[in-house]
C-alpha cells in the first residue's frame, strides 16, 4: 500500500486483517524479544566514516542527507568531486545543545520481516538466555515488575535483558557486562571477542557460558526500559518486544556485526524522524515512535532518567471494519492510522 511517509506496511496485511475479521485466521503466539536503543552525545571521537554495508563502519549524524547515502558517505578528505553536503540544519544541528545520537541499523532487503526497514539491535530470547548468569543491578524480580511481569517471573526477566544485552553484542559489537559490577569492558574487537560472538549468533555457546568463561558480570544497571510494542495478531511472525534504552560504554565502538543488516548509521533522533516523515527512511511504528519520544531528550543522561517512568503498557495493533473500510490501527500512536477501502464486512477484530 503506498504511503506518503515511510511507515512499513506489508501488502498483505489487508487480507489477512479479513481474514481475522472474518474468523478465518488463528493469531500465532508472539515469540519474547528484545531491542535495544544505544544511545551517545556528540561524537565521542567516533566519526570516522566508512561503507557499512558489508563491513565494520558506521557513520556520524552530520554525514547523513538521503537515504541512498546512509553507509557510502566518504570521509572529507575523500569526497569525490560532485558529492553532496550535508544540509545546513544538520551541520547545524551538531554544535547544538541536542546532540544526542541513536544507532541504527538498515534491515537487508531481502529478510522476510521487514526488508529495507531501520531498526535497532535485537532478537528473540533464546531459551538458554534463562540460565544464571552472574547479575549487577536491579535484582531479577524488580525488572520482573519493571517488565510488567509477575515478580515470580524472575527468570524470564532475566532472559528477556540477557536477550537484549547478548543481541546488542552479536548485532553491533557493543557489550554490556564488566569484570565487575562496577566496570564495563573497554574493548570487545579482536580475533578472540570475534570468534566468541560468531559463536553466539551460531547459538553454539550460550550467554552464560560466554559470561563465565570471560569472568565477566552482567551490567543491568546499564539498561533502562523504554517501551513494549507487540506485533499485530495478523502477522504470522509476531513478537512480543521490549525496548530498551542504554547509553554505549566508554571505549567501546558499534560495528555492523549483523549479517541481517547491510548499512548502520549513528543519527539523532529527529533527523531519523525527518527522513522517515519525507519517506525516504522505511520504519516500523515502533521504531519511528521511539525516535519520537528521544527527540524530546537533549543528552543520554536525560533519556535514562526519564525511561523509570515510561509507561509499559504493550502497544497492540486493532483492525476493525468502519463504513465498508478496514481501519488499522495503535493504541496511543494515532499517527499510524491506516483507512483501507474494500473491506467485505465481518466482526471487528
Amino acid at each position: 500500500m503506498s504511503t506518503t511517509n515511510g511507515q512499513w506496511y506489508p501488502p498483505e496485511w489487508p487480507e489477512r486483517i479479513r481474514l481475522l475479521s472474518a474468523g478465518e485466521l488463528t493469531p500465532v503466539t508472539p515469540r519474547r524479544a528484545a531491542t535495544v536503543l544505544l544511545l551517545r552525545d556528540g561524537t565521542d571521537g567516533q566519526d570516522t566514516p566508512q561503507d557499512a554495508q558489508g563491513g565494520d563502519g558506521e557513520h556520524s549524524p552530520d554525514e547523513l542527507d538521503a537515504p541512498e547515502r546512509l553507509g557510502t558517505v566518504p570521509g572529507p578528505a575523500e569526497a569525490p568531486e560532485g558529492s553532496e553536503t550535508p544540509p545546513e540544519s544538520l551541520r547545524n544541528a551538531a554544535g547544538g545543545a541536542h546532540r544526542l545520537a541513536v544507532y541504527m541499523l538498515r534491515r537487508r532487503a531481502s529478510m522476510a520481516f521487514a526488508g529495507g526497514a531501520y531498526a535497532y539491535p535485537g532478537g528473540s530470547v533464546d531459551p538458554r538466555d534463562e540460565r544464571m548468569v552472574t547479575w549487577a543491578g536491579p535484582s531479577r524480580a524488580q525488572w520482573a515488575r519493571r517488565l510488567g511481569l509477575d515478580p515470580s517471573e524472575a527468570t524470564r526477566a532475566q532472559a528477556i535483558v540477557c536477550a537484549a544485552v547478548r543481541e546488542t553484542f552479536e548485532e553491533a559489537g557493543v557489550l554490556l557486562a564488566g569484570p565487575t559490577p562496577h566496570t564495563v569492558v573497554a574493548d570487545t574487537t579482536g580475533d578472540d571477542w570475534e570468534t566468541d560472538r560468531a559463536a553466539l549468533v551460531a547459538r553454539d555457546l550460550s550467554f552464560a557460558e560466554f559470561l563465565d568463561r570471560r569472568g565477566l558480570v552482567l551490567r543491568s544497571d546499564l539498561l533502562g526500559c523504554w517501551a513494549r510494542w507487540i506485533t499485530p495478531e495478523f502477522e504470522p511472525r509476531r513478537y512480543d518486544t521490549w525496548f530498551f534504552v542504554a547509553a554505549l560504554p566508554r571505549g567501546q565502538r558499534t560495528r555492523n556485526a549483523s549479517t541481517e543488516a547491510d548499512r548502520t548509521v549513528w543519527i539523532r533522533p529527529s533527523d531519523a524522524a525527518d527522513g522517515y516523515d519525507r519517506g525516504e527512511l522505511l520504519m516500523m511504528p515502533p521504531t519511528i515512535a521511539t525516535l519520537r519520544q528521544l527527540a524530546a531528550h537533549g543528552s543520554v543522561a536525560d533519556v535514562l532518567a526519564a525511561a523509570a517512568d515510561r509507561d509499559l503498557t504493550p502497544v497492540l495493533a486493532q483492525a476493525r471494519v468502519e463504513n465498508g473500510e478496514l481501519v488499522l490501527s495503535w493504541p496511543g500512536h494515532d499517527e499510524f492510522t491506516k483507512h483501507i477501502p474494500g473491506a467485505t464486512g465481518g466482526p471487528s477484530a
